[in-house]
């Protein structure tokens, strides 16, 4: 799982800074899930070493114009590029008649399947063999929701030499044996899988919560997560201003983080007001938020970010 951040400033674009959308790279499967897509994402991406025709799913978190307003042009050169086989896009109810009137004003003909799924905040919206993708309602000034996508927990690595000491055939009961499961040799004996496995491989949880003010809901989110990236639009002394606005404060993405025993923060979402030579700059945000969570960075544009793997649980045990 590896995070590219094309774009980490709320509302506007600066010279150094477009408006949101981060990108989750799936490696293992060529695949890059978008969360979010603010205009000019289509030029990001192109900017960035991330291959658009690799991207399958985008889940946005709601309909104001910095979050939604490249996501038309995005899919017409896809379209156009001709090498896409389907995006699936999950967002508010309404995102399904805007991309409509879009394509139908724009005379955009798409030329591969597009499937729009409307979500319900607190449910799973997107799940498969690998991965779960879950939302929670935020608190923003119109309906907003974060994701949480997880990883599902793998099986420890099987131990092919002491199923060969116990005279287990190699063929389809080894692929049992790795998933856990028990099974009866022909000689009537009885092997349990989980004996044969090490620790299981723990899967890793990444939270996306932009746009908000603080709220439980973004904390249940966040729980445990390994990375979770918060948006922090202005800094502490700000804060009548972000509960005037709905938006959260470094303190703020900091207490979520705390809350909900993330591993990492990443704060994005900046408000051009911090920009250098001002009062105010970035990293007087970041020393308020690492006050209250120590393990926080600042986002900025095609930063990526690999999310580790946790040790298995025998490891932590001996420090090895």
């Amino acid at each position: 799982m590896q995070i590219t951040f094309l774009g980490t400033s709320s509302g506007v674009p600066t010279r150094s800074r477009n408006v949101s959308s981060v990108a989750l790279r799936l490696p293992q499967r060529a695949e890059v899930w978008l969360f979010d897509c603010g205009e000019g994402t289509q030029h990001q991406l192109l900017r960035s070493d991330l291959k658009i025709s690799q991207i399958s799913r985008i889940f946005i978190t709601h309909m104001h114009g910095d979050h939604i307003f490249g996501l038309m042009g995005l899919l017409a050169s896809c379209g156009l590029a001709g090498n896409t086989d389907r995006i699936d896009i999950y967002g508010p109810a309404e995102l399904a008649q805007y991309l409509r009137a879009s394509q139908k004003y724009s005379r955009t003909n798409l030329a591969f399947p597009l499937k729009i799924h409307p979500i319900e905040p607190g449910v799973v919206v997107y799940e498969d063999q690998e991965f779960i993708v879950s939302c929670n309602p935020l608190k923003h000034r119109i309906p907003a929701c974060g994701y949480r996508v997880t990883e599902k927990d793998r099986p420890g690595r099987f131990n092919v030499k002491k199923a060969n000491a116990l005279g287990i055939p190699s063929g389809p009961l080894y692929g049992k044996l790795k998933n856990g499961e028990t099974v009866t040799l022909p000689d009537g004996r009885q092997i349990k899988g989980t004996e044969l496995c090490g620790e299981p491989e723990i899967g890793r949880k990444f939270a996306y919560c932009t746009d908000t003010v603080f709220c439980e809901q973004a904390i249940e989110l966040a729980q445990d997560a390994d990375l979770l990236i918060h948006e922090a639009t202005f800094a502490h002394q700000d804060s009548q201003m972000a509960f005037e606005r709905l938006h959260s404060t470094s303190t703020m993405a900091a207490q979520v983080a705390l809350g909900a025993g993330a591993k990492q923060l990443i704060m994005t979402h900046f408000s051009p007001r911090y920009a250098p030579g001002n009062g105010i700059v970035l990293d007087d945000l970041l020393q308020e938020a690492r006050a209250i969570f120590p393990n926080t960075k600042l986002a900025y544009d095609f930063l990526t970010y690999d999310v580790p793997r946790r040790l298995p649980k025998e490891l932590v045990k001996t420090g090895g």
